[in-house]
């Protein structure tokens, strides 16, 4: 039995509006959230590879939170951490932090909100649990 042509044109609108929903431009809040959650991956990955000698032991811990005002002194400080010139990840890691600094400050400051300014839940953040998939 072929389908008829309502249910045809009622999965094109539906296919229609998922595409399109996807396609939305990246908003200033979405890049901001997207590139910290990529620098504190790629911080993650850079203390645990065969890249981490002791002068990546030695960075401020980089646990990023863009709602936290406190954030901003954060990068302030990881870029301009003198050590680990030597080391590419660092140093590309570095250009990211400074990246996400200056378009939170230039470019978003308008259309961030900061919810918390405790730079405590920045050293030691309490990390909800993961959900399993």
């Amino acid at each position: 039995k072929l389908p008829t042509m309502k249910t045809l044109l009622s999965l094109i609108a539906l296919l229609s509006a998922a595409l399109f929903g996807n396609a939305a431009p990246p908003t200033c809040y979405s890049r901001v959230l997207s590139l910290s959650k990529e620098i504190t991956e790629s911080f993650k990955e850079l203390q645990t590879s065969k890249a981490a000698d002791s002068c990546v032991e030695m960075l401020p811990r980089l646990y990023l939170d863009i709602h936290n005002y406190c954030v901003l002194a954060k990068l302030r400080d990881f870029v301009a951490y003198p050590r680990c010139e030597r080391v590419l990840e660092v140093s590309e890691l570095k250009e990211k932090a400074r990246s996400l600094y200056t378009i939170m400050i230039s470019y978003c400051r308008r259309d961030l909100v900061f919810l918390t300014d405790d730079c405590s839940a920045l050293e030691n953040p309490v990390l909800p649990p993961i959900e399993p998939s």
